[in-house]
């Protein structure tokens, strides 16, 4: 019986070797195995092992095809749910030992029977006063805090990006993004009919000047952009990069969502929204600062546009529950999202060289890879014969789940053959044994695995 990876390398190599040509449809699932003499439910496992590494793109009613074709929406994102695999390299949760107990005793306080009944009332994407005032502290950056009264809420981060991107744009709209970008900003685009318009980015993150070019050739719409630890890169842009982002934003008239999601492990550094306040929407979320499963989104919005940011949450049904609120109020009020941010800032390694980027660089030291010493990502450039695609598959045959750089790219191109690893989730000791794995395979030539 023929295992659904092998298959899917075997399409993967018609695709590298350019017999399967982008925008070329591939056969019914039915037909697909009837071809290859394979059950129904494995074609189905092949189809969906391709989009993952983002060779195909499915359409409802058209089928499946080869992506890079002009017109061809990007594949789904590769982080939209956790992967089934025993290390999980993809999603990135960071977890500190002492978070349980700091947030039970916030918790302990907001379900004793005098409070319960006004936490489980409903609230809207404005919240509270006292939930807008936390909020403010828990944004706060370098000497910048944000306007209480400009904070609305999500659900979750995802949703304050399409809330984001809902209000400042309109189906048909130019939305530029980084070249290399967090994949759910394409879901959200193409849901949309927004059309993405990839910018072209340095050592030193996103270019200004990209930005103008693009805006001259049809106008910009808005950009979203990550200055601090850049996901998949890690990149931080410096204080002259973001004042020259600044500058353009203003003298163009351009909107930015700026998502902040990793920035409270560099809480020193002020925001683009410091600078160009005016312009930016500022968005964030509770779950990277506390746990994974404590979800709610921030929306820091100028004056004229909290208006139009909240109508996106209320239309999108992205306004959040109020037991969230109240829970972060609680615990910001205690202390508790300092002391985890403060444990979380030590466990990537921007307070203590080490734990989880040094991991990586003791098992990795001798490749090509980059990441902050503040971050929870790697980005890795694999080496020479490796493509993306046949790594990714054989690190899934080896239980770990890790994500092509396909899934970050804002172009019709495929992207380099480059994987970012997410060093958060696992265990140090689990983390260490997968990235000593990921090392031994990527010194052996794929080649080497065809008896796999």
């Amino acid at each position: 019986m023929k295992d659904f990876r092998s298959v899917a390398d075997a399409v993967a190599g018609e695709i590298a070797a350019g017999r399967l040509g982008p925008g070329e449809r591939l056969p019914p699932q039915r037909e697909f195995a009837r071809r290859h003499a394979i059950a129904d439910s494995t074609a189905v496992r092949v189809y969906q092992e391709l989009a993952r590494r983002g060779l195909t793109v499915g359409h409802v009613g058209r089928g499946t095809f080869v992506t890079e074709a002009p017109g061809t929406p990007a594949p789904a994102p590769a982080l939209s749910e956790p992967a089934d695999s025993r290390v999980d390299l993809e999603l990135n949760h960071p977890v500190v030992p002492e978070q349980a107990a700091l947030l039970a005793a916030g918790l302990e306080r907001l379900v004793r029977s005098d409070r319960l009944d006004p936490v489980l009332r409903p609230v809207g994407p404005t919240g509270t006063p006292a939930a807008r005032e936390a909020a403010a502290g828990l944004l706060t950056r370098g000497r910048w805090r944000p306007d209480p009264a400009r904070v609305l809420f999500a659900g979750n981060g995802r949703q304050a990006v399409s809330a984001a991107v809902a209000a400042l744009t309109r189906p048909g709209a130019r939305l530029g993004v980084e070249e290399l970008t967090y994949p759910v900003v394409k879901a959200i685009a193409a849901r949309l009919g927004v059309t993405l318009v990839p910018l072209a980015m340095d050592e030193d993150g996103l270019i200004p000047e990209a930005v103008e070019e693009a805006h001259r050739t049809e106008p910009l719409h808005a950009v979203y952009v990550q200055p601090v630890l850049h996901n998949p890169l890690s990149l931080t842009m410096p204080a002259r990069r973001l004042d020259q982002l600044a500058d353009v934003l203003l003298t163009s008239g351009i909107h930015a969502i700026e998502d902040t999601v990793w920035a409270f492990l560099r809480d020193d550094l002020p925001p683009l929204a410091s600078r160009a306040a005016e312009r930016t929407v500022l968005v964030d979320s509770l779950s990277k600062r506390l746990s994974p499963g404590l979800s709610l989104g921030f929306a820091v919005a100028p004056a004229p546009l909290v208006g139009r940011v909240a109508g996106a949450l209320r239309s999108g049904a992205w306004a959040p529950m109020r037991f969230p609120l109240e829970a972060m109020a609680q615990w910001q009020a205690d202390g508790a999202v300092d002391v985890l941010v403060r444990a979380k800032q030590r466990q990537a390694g921007e307070r203590q060289a080490g734990e989880r980027q040094e991991i990586a660089h003791r098992h990795l030291g001798g490749f090509r890879t980059r990441g902050d010493p503040a971050s929870y990502y790697r980005w890795w450039e694999l080496p020479h014969p490796w493509r993306a695609d046949t790594f990714v598959a054989a690190a899934a045959r080896h239980g770990i789940a890790v994500t092509p750089a396909a899934a970050f790219s804002a172009g019709r191109r495929r992207g380099p053959h480059a994987i970012r690893l997410g060093l958060a989730s696992p265990t140090e000791e689990v983390l260490s044994r997968a990235l000593a794995t990921l090392g031994d395979l990527a010194r052996s030539a794929p080649d080497d695995l065809a008896g796999d």
